[in-house]
């Protein structure tokens, strides 16, 4: 196995590969805006997962996500050529979900903010269902004991 930092240091270079690859463009058309989030190789240094976000609709979504499956092997050969390993890693592209979960979770917290303004206009006239402090104090007990 690998050190962390090593395969850290691959994962960093292979995301400078390919983003600049992938700036000088491919010559298929339906690869559309894409970015290179982040990049990550196994222990073993045999593997990098490279997470991807393309701009767009879902069409140039799927269309880009097909052009990076074709051009694969060319991004890799791109790749052992850029870097000091004796083995080059197979590249695997998963397209990121982190705009959608980012827009998802916008969603929640303007929900959550909705709630509390309601649950705060309605607890704004509220009153005790019973005494204001239910609980027990030393005193009362002596008053307690006075009477008997």
């Amino acid at each position: 196995m690998a050190d962390p930092q090593r395969a850290r240091k691959m994962a960093d270079r292979i995301k400078e590969v390919v983003a600049r690859r992938l700036d000088k463009g491919l010559r298929d058309p339906r690869l559309g805006f894409v970015t290179i989030t982040d990049v990550r190789v196994t222990g073993d240094l045999q593997h990098a997962s490279v997470f991807y976000t393309v701009y767009g609709t879902d069409e140039e979504r799927a269309d880009s996500a097909a052009a990076l499956k074709a051009a694969t092997g060319m991004l890799r050969s791109e790749v052992g050529k850029n870097i000091t390993a004796r083995l080059t890693p197979s590249l695997e592209f998963i397209a990121d979900a982190l705009p959608e979960t980012s827009a998802h979770m916008e969603d929640l917290l303007v929900q959550a903010q909705q709630r509390d303004a309601q649950v705060r206009a309605a607890s704004a006239g509220a009153q005790y269902a019973g005494d204001a402090d239910p609980y027990k104090h030393d005193d009362e007990d002596d008053e307690r004991d006075e009477r008997a």
